[in-house]
């Protein structure tokens, strides 16, 4: 298939982004080349991804450090800063598996077989985890897990290993939901500008709102651990099962298998 990105002109308003249709095969087209990638760059770009995501998560645990992290306003700003993560992993390059679970459009078009996707996730999935636990480690030997940031870090993750089943699924969907609108409209801007824009949307929005992100809670749970936290290692696996899951019907079945049913089936 063609990978040439398609042309565009700019709408009546304007903005010079691709068209909704455009997007859709935009994300097919970048579906086939990740399945592709060699298994050295799938794992470095994972671990990459990780590590970035990590780095969003202690920069959004700073902005919450002497601050009541229930309050509206300060989880909001909180979550520009975990914004930096999807940043680094879109503007600078990386392999998500939240993000990834938009191959189920490719997938829905047999351009990829199931076969591939699941050995994409699942690639990513560990390179993913790799990444978290190096910064983890990093942070540890740093300090960081001490104050400020140990009464943030513990208070949530406290909070997130109490979450029953249903509600870490729900959550886990909702946040993907919104991760992946957040691929889907940087898919829509043409330059580097315009995608941190875009993301500084939907992204703070699941941090405020306390929803679930599995590569998010490989570094947030153990780090909260750390920093005094309960250590309840088979409420930190319940949660991950279920946030993995949850992740993938809001990734792969509620954003892309809509826009594949709007645009491409």
């Amino acid at each position: 298939m063609d990978a040439k990105p398609p042309t565009s002109p700019s709408g009546p308003t304007g903005l010079d982004a691709y068209k909704p249709a455009e997007i859709a095969r935009l994300i097919e087209t970048a579906g086939v080349a990740k399945t592709r990638l060699p298994l050295l760059s799938q794992v470095t770009l994972g671990g990459l991804a990780g590590a970035f995501i990590s780095l969003g998560a202690l920069f959004f645990l700073v902005v919450l450090a002497g601050a009541d992290p229930g309050y509206g306003p300060v989880r909001y700003l909180g979550g520009i800063a975990f914004s930096l993560g999807l940043v680094l992993v879109i503007v600078g390059g990386a392999e998500l598996f939240t993000g990834n679970t938009l191959l189920t459009m490719a997938w829905v078009d047999r351009l990829v077989s199931g076969k591939a996707v699941l050995r994409n996730w699942v690639i990513i999935y560990f390179a993913n985890a790799f990444g978290a636990m190096v910064i983890l480690a990093l942070a540890w030997l740093a300090g960081l897990d001490q104050a400020p940031l140990a009464a943030p870090a513990a208070a949530i993750a406290e909070a997130k290993l109490a979450l029953g089943t249903v509600e870490t699924f729900a959550r886990a969907i909702l946040c993907n939901v919104l991760v992946c609108l957040a691929v889907w409209l940087a898919f829509a801007a043409r330059d580097a500008a315009g995608k941190v824009v875009v993301i500084l949307f939907p992204i703070p929005a699941f941090v405020a709102l306390g929803f679930e992100h599995c590569i998010a809670n490989m570094f947030i749970l153990p780090f909260g651990i750390l920093a005094g936290a309960p250590a309840d290692y088979a409420a930190l696996a319940h949660n991950l099962f279920w946030a993995t899951l949850g992740n993938i019907v809001g990734g792969g079945g509620g954003v892309a298998l809509s826009y594949w049913a709007a645009y491409r089936s």
